[in-house]
């Protein structure tokens, strides 16, 4: 008996420790945990007013809001994506952003394309493929070329110019970026007609798919992890971000390659490093019997 009453004050102790530790812990500011703690999961707060393509996102609405919180959250938190976003957006963001400015396309829709891909050379299994997902017949409507040797879906260039201009075919269409961003995930023939049953002229208003409900709250997401990295815990030197692809040679070729290898050593380089700087080059070799001009980047370069 006496062993029993013992073993109850024991305990009773234990447990007076163990809240009296969460008590003090409770006084602490948050600043205190924070150093105290390797990570601190804390809700965001929506106290900003966010903006797609210069349209203002109406978090004001209770819906708007949730969802809006739910894509800051997810992407906050999920630690090992997101920080591969940002170490790869200063690989592609100049080139794509000086071709935006070009084709006089919102600079928010650099967001868009990591949202499709990641900015990988991603394969959807609809078989949407590279930075912008282009699937074959959107491809080759927007003039880019499919064939078993070269897909320039993969190549960063020309693909950034073929969505600037179909984003800009569903901006005539549909006359607001969000609905362009909208279609461009679903389809614009799909968009049209939910936005004729549902007698509705907004994004926010629509009632679509889920993962077109979640798109535009997704590229939101982005661009805000993009611009206050710090604000949601992620910390990169320069030294983190991945090397940009700008540093180039690049080769003009009209005639066939009959073998990539070949054609990379001759010019100093390896078949890894052609393939890597060319993903739009599918084979080891390169038919060009109509004496198609190409443009083949290469690094290093020896004469």
């Amino acid at each position: 008996m006496r062993i029993a009453w013992y073993n109850i004050l024991l305990a009773a102790f234990f447990c007076g420790a163990i809240f009296l530790s969460y008590s003090t812990a409770d006084e602490k500011s948050v600043e205190e945990v924070d150093r105290d703690l390797p990570q601190v999961v804390r809700s965001v707060e929506i106290t900003q007013t966010f903006n797609f393509a210069g349209e203002r996102v109406p978090h004001e609405l209770p819906d708007v809001k949730e969802r809006m919180e739910r894509e800051l959250l997810v992407n906050s938190y999920r630690h090992s994506s997101t920080i591969q976003y940002l170490k790869l957006m200063p690989r592609y963001f100049p080139l794509i952003e000086n071709i935006l400015r070009q084709e006089g396309v919102p600079d928010d829709f650099k967001y868009l394309a990591v949202a499709e891909s990641g900015l990988r050379m991603a394969v959807s299994p609809a078989g949407a493929k590279g930075l912008w997902q282009f699937l074959k017949g959107t491809a080759q409507e927007q003039g880019l070329r499919v064939t078993s040797e070269v897909d320039e879906r993969y190549h960063v260039e020309k693909s950034t110019r073929a969505a600037c201009r179909y984003l800009k075919q569903l901006h005539r269409q549909f006359g607001s970026w969000t609905l362009a961003a909208a279609a461009y995930n679903m389809g614009q023939t799909a968009l049209a007609r939910d936005l004729k049953y549902q007698k509705e002229d907004s994004y926010y208003n629509l009632n679509l798919s889920r993962e077109t409900m979640r798109y535009i709250f997704r590229i939101v997401a982005l661009k805000e992890m993009h611009l206050n990295a710090q604000k949601y815990g992620y910390y990169l030197e320069f030294s983190d971000f991945y090397t940009p692809m700008d540093q180039v040679h690049v080769i003009s070729v009209d005639k066939t390659v009959e073998n990539l290898g070949d054609f990379a050593h001759k010019y100093g380089s390896t078949y890894r490093e052609l393939k890597t700087y060319n993903p739009w080059l599918l084979s080891h070799k390169l038919s060009n019997a109509s004496g198609k001009e190409y443009f083949i980047q290469l690094i290093p370069f020896i004469s």
